[in-house]
């Protein structure tokens, strides 16, 4: 099974800047070992169950409650038995759709 995860969690009582936060949830998902892509809006991760990706949203929770008072998240979920490595597979398949070569 493929658990694909779109989110954005940040605190929102830390001024207009606040890639130090979200930088200690990213070096979590890497230090994780799960596969991730990062963007300018959000994170796309990807499990093999539920409950693996419901953790790693709250470990990025965790991250930030010590010393945030307030926190914002997103959480989009697309779930598929039977699949796997989507994170990669889904863009590939766009790709080659609009005939531009894939590397990976």
């Amino acid at each position: 099974m493929s658990v694909l995860v779109e989110f954005s969690m940040f605190p929102t009582d830390k001024g207009e800047s606040v890639s130090a936060y979200v930088s200690r949830i990213i070096r979590m998902i890497d230090e994780s070992g799960i596969p991730y892509q990062l963007t300018s809006m959000g994170t796309v991760f990807e499990t093999e169950t539920i409950e693996e990706a419901l953790e790693i949203i709250k470990k990025a929770y965790k991250e930030l409650e010590p010393d945030c008072n307030r926190v914002y998240s997103v959480v989009k979920f697309d779930i598929r038995k039977g699949k796997e490595n989507r994170l990669v597979q889904k863009i590939k398949s766009i790709e080659t759709k609009l005939g531009r070569e894939v590397s990976k």
